[in-house]
């Protein structure tokens, strides 16, 4: 390693209580500074480990992994110093992680994380230590003028960390600093131990040093001119350059030497996007593949039997249908290695339903499995709806399935109860979320901080539009009235400049509302975890997206009001009237062509009905006037901003009531190939199945390739299309379409 320096203490935005490091600059800084490697050692996390990791790794810059923690005295927790742990290697990560998920769950006090001395000797192996300079046990031992105290304290850290405990030098221009290198120094120099400087970075440039106390402040919840506030950062904590550092410790050039030193003995490797699932109990005598074919065969003959009568004509056919279809699921799912996640699916939503849990019939892209339908785990016949399985698992992308499983709100907890038993209270876990400083929020929290006028604040926030993803940006661009105000008030226009630097900074943690973990041995095999100061609430540190990378599969257990209120109606209407003939209702029993229900959807009558209650939804209704479940279906399709500003819902409609003519995209040979796809929506392209399709039909695509067009489409990335359009063209030319009616026709789907 070609190097100088290298930083081995950094906070980024992360680390929460400070830190406005974001990942992606970082990496771009430090490789535009020629540096090949970087640490990161957040406050008692590993929040951000993972984007650390991936984006250090495409950088071509090399990860050194750690964190800062407070240590205090087993046997007195008055007595707080600072250290930084460093992962030399595989076991050394795996004892940081094992230290950070028990500072959580055994260290909590006051609102800050701790851990003991005594546990270092746990998770000693494999991990380097920095002393965290004058905040170290050390390091304040020698401000106190304790030399025989320091001298003691130093030999049991280099005894615990045999040539892996470095005594930490810091210039920035902080109180004491200087005092204690002199120390130091003298005392390393003594007892042979080696010392290594750090910046214990904080920003990237010392512009960002007010935005920075700022941040500092609204965690504290305190002002910027507050005499009693403890300033504990200096405007030197920014990304110093090697150069920068070369001259600010120049007389002890060793310590540089050291950091570098130290970035070649740290050598870890995460091993992200493997999968692991714990292991579902099977019968002796089958494997877990021949197990999984026969449940879902057993599954889809209950199913069949209910469906339709085995004795008439045709049943041999359609049997032959839906068994082709299982079989077709079957192969792929255990291709791609999946079986175990039907599986215990299938496990806890059984038991949800053995419980009386009310359970949702299924929704999104998992309704198209015919294996989930005879697993019981949706209630949809994919089949019946023309629900393809490729939106749902994709052969040509490898990606974990994953089914949105709708619980009564009352009983979820019940069912993740279930799991954490069934699997291990030490292997099941909910999952982090991060809350960031949001547009209208940010003006708020720094208005208060600089200490400006509430009503000021309330203003300025009010100003900015309440719409999803609104940025301060954003927000001057659209409102001329904002711009206006801020270009006149000069109070206002601070506030806003400060907000800018600090808008989308993580700010707090909160939990996943479904997202469940269940690992195959211990969570903290795969990820650290985070839980309140009471021991409860624990989640991953790693959110819904690293924790799949990290290893682990996300289960969602979401909490349905709806669940909750239709199952308190039946309970109502089953309770004993006293007649001796009282049949309970059942409902799944409802026929879905009852012609009083559509009766009410036609006069609108839908207040609490989910997804049919808006003003405007109640409109379209009344427009659409549904008779039949496909219309309620298009109904909730339609009812989005692409469809409604195109003109399809007009199209929709008039061709529904007979009063335009039902008329199918530019076809004239090809005319017979759109009609099956497109004759249920009267000849307009209203579903994602119907683009798959269209795209199989029309242009030779695969069903996977089909969901790989469908999924650039919602994407809407320029170069993605660009390939897809090449794409589109090509196979509908060979299948003999003309070219300018194969890209209106792309046009028209996209």
């Amino acid at each position: 390693m070609t190097a100088s320096f290298i930083h081995l203490r950094l906070h980024s935005e992360f680390s929460l209580i400070d830190g406005l490091v974001r990942i992606k600059p970082l990496m771009q800084r430090v490789a535009a500074l020629g540096m090949p490697a970087v640490a990161l050692t957040d406050h008692t996390n590993f929040f951000a480990l993972v984007k650390f990791y991936k984006a250090a790794m495409a950088a071509g810059i090399k990860p050194i992994i750690g964190s800062d923690f407070l240590l205090v005295e087993d046997e007195d927790d008055s007595q707080v110093s600072k250290l930084c742990l460093l992962a030399q290697n595989k076991q050394g990560y795996r004892n940081l992680t094992e230290l950070i998920s028990r500072a959580y769950q055994q260290g909590q006090r006051l609102g800050q994380v701790f851990i003991k001395r005594s546990w270092l000797a746990e998770y000693a192996e494999g991990i380097i230590v920095l002393s965290g300079g004058r905040e170290g046990d050390v390091g304040q031992a020698l401000l106190a003028g304790k030399t025989a105290v320091a001298t003691e304290r130093l030999a049991y850290w280099m005894a615990l960390f045999p040539k892996r405990f470095y005594l930490e030098l810091q210039r920035t221009g902080r109180e004491y600093e200087e005092d204690y290198v002199h120390a130091a120094v003298e005392l390393a120099t003594q007892a042979d131990c080696p010392v290594v400087a750090s910046n214990e970075v904080c920003f990237l440039s010392s512009e960002e040093f007010e935005a920075h106390e700022a941040r500092v402040c609204i965690g504290e919840g305190r002002t910027l001119d507050d005499p009693r506030r403890v300033r504990r950062h200096s405007e030197q904590q920014y990304l110093r350059s090697p150069e920068e550092m070369l001259e600010l410790f120049a007389d002890i050039p060793e310590a540089l030497q050291n950091t570098v030193e130290i970035a070649r003995r740290c050598n870890v490797e995460i091993e992200l996007g493997t999968y692991y699932l714990p292991e579902y109990p099977i019968p002796e005598g089958l494997t877990q593949d021949a197990f999984f074919r026969k449940v879902s065969h057993d599954g889809l003959n209950q199913r069949l039997d209910s469906l339709y009568d085995s004795s008439a004509g045709n049943f041999a056919g359609i049997e032959a249908d839906y068994r082709k279809r299982l079989d077709f699921e079957l192969n792929i799912i255990l291709e791609m290695g999946f079986p175990g996640y039907f599986l215990i699916v299938m496990d806890f939503i059984k038991w949800a339903r053995d419980h009386d849990i009310p359970v949702g019939p299924g929704r999104g892209s998992g309704a198209g499995s015919l294996v989930a339908y005879s697993l019981y785990i949706t209630d949809l016949d994919p089949l019946e709806y023309d629900l393809l399985f490729e939106r749902f698992l994709n052969p040509e992308r490898v990606s974990m399935p994953d089914f949105d499983i709708d619980f009564c709100m009352e009983n979820r907890d019940k069912v993740i109860n279930y799991v954490a038993e069934h699997y291990g209270r030490d292997a099941v876990s909910q999952i982090i979320t991060f809350g960031t400083m949001a547009a209208k929020a940010v003006v708020r929290d720094v208005a208060r901080v600089q200490g400006k006028a509430y009503g000021l604040a309330d203003k300025l926030s009010k100003m900015i539009p309440f719409e999803l993803g609104m940025t301060l940006t954003k927000a001057r661009e659209a409102e001329a009235p904002l711009r206006d105000f801020l270009d006149s008030d000069e109070q206002a226009g601070e506030i806003w400049e400060m907000a800018l630097q600090l808008e989308g900074i993580t700010r707090n943690v909160g939990k996943h509302a479904g997202g469940v973990v269940i690992a195959p041995s211990k969570l903290t095999d795969f990820a650290p975890v985070y839980c309140d100061e009471t021991g409860g609430g624990l989640v991953t540190q790693f959110d819904k997206n690293d924790v799949e990378e990290a290893g682990l599969v996300k289960f969602d257990f979401l909490g349905l009001r709806t669940l909750t209120i239709i199952d308190w109606a039946v309970k109502m209407i089953n309770r004993p009237n006293g007649s001796d003939d009282q049949q309970p209702l059942r409902i799944e029993d409802i026929p879905l062509d009852d012609p009083a229900t559509y009766q009410l959807l036609q006069r609108a009558e839908t207040t609490a009905v989910f997804q049919l209650e808006s003003r405007g939804m109640k409109d379209l209704i009344k427009r659409l006037q549904p008779d039949n479940l496909e219309d309620i279906i298009a109904l909730v399709a339609l009812f989005r901003p692409g469809p409604l500003d195109s003109g399809m819902v007009d199209d929709f409609v008039n061709r529904k009531h007979g009063r335009a003519e039902v008329a199918y995209p530019d076809a004239t040979y090809q005319h017979e190939w759109l009609k099956p796809i497109l004759e249920p929506t009267y000849g307009v392209i209203v579903y994602q199945e119907q683009v798959m399709q269209i795209a199989q039909e029309l242009a030779g695509y695969t069903l996977g390739g089909a969901d790989m067009l469908r999924r650039a489409m919602g994407k809407k990335k320029p170069e993605e299309m660009a390939k897809q359009r090449v794409l589109f063209e090509q196979g509908a030319i060979g299948k003999g379409v003309d070219a300018s009616l194969a890209m209106k026709i792309f046009d028209l789907v996209e």
